[in-house]
């Protein structure tokens, strides 16, 4: 029986992080393209072992892309050769390497699940993959009936649903179809292939997810272990001063509490959510900034992946 709400609500005490729109991720490769499976560890389809799940599609690779595939794979390599050896040239030898966030890449992480099979649950029975709502899926309920958020607190991971239509584009009437402690994922890992927003979920029990995000940092952000947030009373006078003159100077009266977490590489990242501005393909806006260390505002071009 799922809850029905106006719009999501976090419980008293708990921080609300982010707001995105999620589904199950699709095949991008051409032996999977616009196909996804549903496996145990043996890579056996279990679509028709999930409770509740009304019936779907039947998905077969085509045949036909084994060989474009592999040509893909073979020509992607040579292409990444070429380009290694012409920086290799140009610096003489030395070489140092960034990684790009948010972007996508023609050459697959993990060929078996993305090439020639794409599977975007792989659960055992009774592990937690299984118990993922069917409303995530495009094939059961496509974006133009009916939108899956993801919507991650400082205590847990929630996926809510509402009907859409494009008449009532900002009535949304909130569906509680699933949720998750935070102690029960283990990691969540940037999926690149092709137009990069998918994001793989595994769980604490080995079993896992991959789905689709169009915006990928906005969902993993606070999904990440540990979580490291900082109070605003934890921050130097010079800080606080940096958080609070960018809220004043924001003009939000729907600004909820800032939430401050520190980046890897150092830096300070404010973010508050705008409570009024829930939207059906982006999830929920928000405004932020980043502050070094001594609470100067860190300009963009100063930005470091890991502050996405």
């Amino acid at each position: 029986m799922y809850t029905v709400m106006a719009i999501w609500q976090p419980e008293p005490g708990e921080t609300l992080l982010t707001r995105a729109y999620v589904t199950f991720a699709t095949g991008a490769a051409m032996r999977v393209r616009g196909m996804r499976w549903f496996r145990d560890p043996q890579r056996n389809d279990i679509q028709g072992e999930l409770p509740g799940w009304p019936q779907g599609p039947v998905h077969t690779a085509r045949s036909t892309g084994d060989t474009v595939a592999r040509n893909t794979l073979k020509g992607a390599a040579m292409a990444v050769g070429v380009a290694i050896m012409a920086v290799l040239s140009s610096a003489g030898g030395n070489v140092s390497g960034s990684s790009v966030h948010g972007s996508g890449s023609d050459t697959p992480d993990d060929p078996d699940d993305e090439v020639y099979d794409f599977p975007v649950m792989w659960a055992a029975p009774g592990t937690v993959a299984r118990t993922l709502p069917w409303q995530l899926d495009p094939a059961r309920s496509p974006e133009k009936h009916y939108r899956t958020h993801a919507i991650v607190t400082d205590r847990r991971l929630v996926i809510v649903g509402f009907p859409y239509s494009k008449k009532n584009d900002d009535l949304i009437e909130d569906e509680v179809l699933w949720e998750i402690p935070r102690s029960g994922i283990r990691h969540v890992e940037a999926k690149p292939f092709k137009d990069g927003n998918d994001v793989k979920v595994v769980f604490t029990d080995g079993s896992w997810c991959r789905l689709h995000a169009i915006t990928r940092e906005k969902f993993m952000r606070y999904l990440h272990q540990p979580l490291d947030l900082i109070p605003l009373e934890a921050l130097t006078p010079g800080q606080r001063n940096t958080v609070e003159n960018f809220v004043a100077s924001s003009n939000a009266p729907d600004a909820g509490t800032p939430v401050i977490s520190r980046r890897p590489c150092g830096h300070y990242r404010i973010e508050f959510m705008r409570s009024s501005r829930v939207d059906s393909f982006f999830g929920l806006s928000e405004n932020s900034m980043l502050m070094d260390a001594e609470g100067a505002e860190v300009s963009i071009t100063d930005y470091h992946p890991d502050d996405l």
